[in-house]
């Protein structure tokens, strides 16, 4: 059973910093890009960040220089460090596991943990 659990979110002040983690369990956490996206109210899900199997990354332009997605193979858990927290991130923020293995593709998602950027 493929299980992917987000903490850390919470309400920060604009200007303020969280982390979020997601523990990944039941896939070969290496073989897998690990990804967070966020859904504001009223809006579609979006891509934050993601770091490939091989620990290329890519972010969103609106988190660029503020937010970084890191990875512990080890640990099967990846994390998203934000800083310079902005009231427009506020959103629920989502992890994604995605594989392309031997032509089938496995895509995996959390259930989300809120983060709420206000003063």
């Amino acid at each position: 059973q493929v299980q992917l659990v987000e903490s850390g979110g919470g309400l920060v002040q604009p200007g303020g910093s969280l982390r979020l983690s997601c523990a990944a369990s039941g896939i070969m956490f290496r073989a897998y890009a690990m990804g967070w996206y966020r859904q504001a109210p009223g809006k579609q899900r979006e891509l934050v960040a993601t770091i490939s199997s091989g620990g290329v990354r890519n972010y969103a332009d609106s988190v660029t220089g503020r937010f970084t997605i890191s990875r512990d193979n080890d640990k099967n858990t990846v994390y998203l460090q934000m800083n310079s927290l902005k009231p427009e991130d506020t959103a629920v923020y989502y992890c994604n596991a995605f594989s392309l293995l031997m032509g089938k593709t496995y895509d995996y998602w959390g259930q989300g943990t809120q983060v709420t950027v206000s003063s």
